[in-house]
């Protein structure tokens, strides 16, 4: 109940809408009753010769109700019902006819008007409170850090924010619709009841506590089974997602059957798992309605012999009452899957909460500082780091420090903590031990945005979006100056090839930039970093995956933005970082040299010197 609860708190912007859409409701269940009200004098007015007179030495079921309420609800009652009979009855036949039929007319309109205002107000609630919920999702992943999104699959992720806040959109309905709508029109329709026989109503409830208790069953069976076909769903996503992105391996390696039978046997599962909650969703509603059918005939044959034996009620009043109690049977229904649809979304609810309240591991710090600029030097000191999931140490014992307009590269083998180490630097991740003080100051005491804004990072896998090349190389900038885009796009060696395409700049690239070639991708994100002109760069094994002409363009690139500024380069290929200030050997997540390059390729027995010899051996 606590995640309904919470769903429901996302109406809150939208309570002038939820209002009006209230009181529709409640006009429409009123006018709802009054147009089954009105079929007691119509019948009255066409089958009665005269009015019929009340058995005296017999009380009716109509004075033993009224003798069970207060004075003062029996004297309104008697002032409308007087009133009502007065201008129905004013006239003769024709003219009583005539009269009933333009109200039951304008019943029925009205009825209908309140009927299409209440639905349409209530789905600007349900569509506004579906995207603030899912905006808030959203935005909030992009509050959590790198490593959460290395333990949860993107079609998960994806699943949650699509498909779960579609399931939540029932729950909406549910609670300011359907408990508000079908209670009012079943009160409506009892006190009809109540006002012609009471006893014929109480023996109508008889059905009550036994649909009750069947539809507490089935809700607690759908939250469970709910919960398994959103996972599984998830499942499917990601399976698809995966798929997509990897279709060119998936053909080189001719597994096209593999991933269609893979799928295949997820949407299986999901099949079955959609049929078993289906028939658990779908019972409640003919087990009620045959429990009503029950009563029902039940009632028909104890108020035929009210009519026929004991004359303690008349005709059109049984007839009435009897359009009152079946009246009562589509919101008695309608509501046995009030609590089977609150169960599911609740499900759903837990699902998305859990990445709301996924609290980021790297935020602002209360004191932390603006910090615009760049000046002096980057510190490292005793820097130690491990993942969540793990307890054994990637970084160990670095300390370096790096002056304004220096050249860092950092080599070493695979998984020796290079990309760990410069991944600490925008704050991707913290260190566990130890800090990086920019200019004196603790990276943590600076604002994310304002550190990250410090820092251009062009990596190994650029991702391009699936937008024209002139907003991909101003992405994060707005409307910038085309004159500028071009002259990034000049420096990063991109311009001419970018000319040559059908559209120029306006030129869109495909996802993830697929529509060129990795060379072309890498000057892309080279501009979009000479663009934000950040005094500190990140180039990440940047022409590691190229040709020979795409690394040489691509390095002109990277020496022309390395000038004036402050630069880390990891980079496999020795040739790219001779000229660096200082290169940082890394094995095992320590340094274990640290020099020029010619310093370093004098050490004969040093890393260095046998990683120069195995690339330049010839």
């Amino acid at each position: 109940m606590k995640t309904y609860i919470r769903i429901i708190s996302f109406v809150k912007p939208y309570w002038k809408h939820l209002a009006v859409s209230i009181i529709c409701t409640i006009l429409y269940a009123v006018l709802n009753g009054l147009s089954v009200y009105l079929t007691i004098p119509l019948l009255d007015t066409l089958f009665q010769e005269a009015p019929q007179q009340e058995v005296v030495n017999q009380p009716s079921s109509i004075s033993t109700a009224k003798n069970l309420l207060p004075d003062w609800i029996v004297n309104i009652e008697k002032d409308v019902v007087d009133t009502f009979n007065h201008f129905v009855f004013s006239g003769d036949k024709i003219d009583a006819l005539l009269k009933i039929c333009v109200l039951v007319i304008v019943a029925f309109f009205l009825k209908n008007v309140f009927g299409y205002l209440q639905a349409y107000f209530l789905s600007y609630v349900e569509q506004g409170t579906m995207k603030d919920l899912r905006d808030k999702a959203y935005s909030h992943l992009h509050e959590l850090p790198m490593g959460y999104f290395k333990q949860e699959r993107v079609g998960n992720l994806i699943s949650r924010i699509v498909n779960d806040v579609n399931v939540v959109q029932n729950s909406i309905s549910a609670a300011f619709l359907n408990l508000i709508r079908e209670p009012l029109t079943i009160l409506v329709f009892i006190g009809i009841a109540l006002s012609i026989s009471w006893q014929l109503t109480l023996l109508a409830f008889v059905v009550l506590p036994f649909s009750m208790g069947i539809i507490a069953w089935i809700g607690l069976k759908l939250r469970k089974h709910s919960t398994e076909i959103q996972a599984k769903m998830a499942d499917i996503t990601s399976i698809i997602q995966e798929t997509i992105s990897g279709v060119k391996i998936v053909k080189a390696f001719g597994m096209e059957e593999y991933e269609n039978k893979k799928f295949v046997r997820e949407t299986r599962n999901f099949f079955r798992m959609m049929l078993r909650i289906v028939r658990i969703r779908n019972a409640s509603s003919p087990i009620t309605e045959f429990l009503s059918v029950i009563v029902g005939a039940v009632i028909i044959y104890y108020g035929g012999v009210l009519v026929l034996q004991h004359h303690t009620l008349k005709a059109s009043e049984f007839l009435g009452f009897l359009f009152a109690i079946f009246q009562l049977m589509p919101p008695i229904k309608e509501l046995s899957t009030v609590n089977n649809r609150i169960q599911e979304s609740s499900a759903a609810g837990d699902r998305i909460f859990e990445i709301i309240d996924t609290k980021p591991a790297i935020e602002d710090s209360k004191d932390a500082v603006e910090v615009n600029e760049f000046n002096k030097t980057i510190s490292f000191e005793q820097i130690g780091f491990h993942y969540e999931d793990s307890d054994e140490l990637v970084l160990k014992d670095i300390n370096f420090e790096v002056k304004k307009g220096q050249i860092i590269a950092l080599v070493g083998p695979s998984g020796g903590g290079k990309s760990t180490l410069v991944d600490l630097i925008p704050r991707f991740y913290d260190p566990t031990e130890g800090r990086i003080l920019i200019d004196g100051l603790d990276s943590k005491n600076i604002k994310i945005n304002n550190l990250r804004a410090l820092m251009g990072i062009v990596t190994q896998e650029t991702f391009l979006f699936n937008e024209s090349i002139k907003n991909n190389i101003a992405y994060g900038l707005g409307n910038y100056p085309m004159e500028k885009i071009i002259e990034a796009a000049k420096a990063a060696n991109a311009h001419n090839f970018i000319m040559e395409m059908t559209n120029g700049y306006e030129s869109v690239i495909g996802e993830r930039g697929l529509k060129l070639s990795g060379g072309q991708r890498q000057r892309i994100s080279i501009a979009r970093a000479i663009l934000k002109n950040p005094p500190v760069m990140i180039f990440d094994e940047a022409t590691s995956a190229l040709d020979n002409e795409s690394e040489q363009l691509v390095q002109e690139a990277i020496e022309r933005m390395m000038i004036n500024r402050t630069t880390f380069v990891i980079a496999h290929r020795l040739s790219t970082i001779r000229n660096a200030s200082r290169i940082l050997v890394l094995d095992r997540g320590s340094i274990i040299q640290a020099g020029t390059h010619d310093e370093l390729i004098l050490d004969l027995n040093g890393l260095y010197r046998k990683f120069y010899e195995m690339q330049f051996r010839d």
